[in-house]
């Protein structure tokens, strides 16, 4: 199964970082690709933990895989390395087959001159899901991600 890799700088440190990761309303605001809008609708950010999230595409044009224009998707978070890494298990919500089955997420944090590097591993892409619009995704959300921590810095 095919998977994709997208790193990212961002200018403020690991801690930080990791936090916006593990916080519910942070991850409304960047995990969410451009045209479309994020609820959280569970989310309890421990070892075991489950999470839920629907993104809805802006545009009524667009195809959700839950619903007309809905993405739905629920995991667990399987690892937590405080300030390191997160590693979550997702599916979609989906009568299709071709986007079923679990997926795992990897957020490595390292070290890097002025901030942190992030890089966003999503492993076991289900045959219906494209890795390409995967990393696009991926790509806008992590530049959301840095947006939003290096907003905080600032303050």
């Amino acid at each position: 199964m095919p998977t994709t890799n997208v790193e990212r700088f961002v200018g403020a440190p690991r801690a930080n970082v990791f936090r916006a990761l593990l916080d519910a309303r942070s991850v409304r605001t960047w995990m969410v690709p451009d045209g479309m809008s994020s609820r959280v609708l569970e989310f309890d950010p421990r070892v075991g933990g489950r999470f839920r999230i629907s993104l809805t595409y802006d545009r009524p044009t667009e195809a959700g895989k839950t619903t007309a224009h809905t993405d739905t998707f629920h995991g667990v978070f399987a690892r937590l390395v405080p300030d390191r890494e997160v590693v979550q298990t997702v599916e979609f919500e989906t009568e299709d087959p071709d986007l079923r089955g679990e997926m795992t997420v990897t957020y490595t944090l390292v070290d890097a001159p002025g901030g942190t590097t992030v890089t966003a591993r999503h492993e076991n892409l289900p045959p219906g899901l494209s890795p390409r619009d995967n990393e696009t995704g991926f790509r806008m959300a992590l530049a959301k991600l840095a947006r939003l921590n290096e907003r905080a810095a600032e303050d």
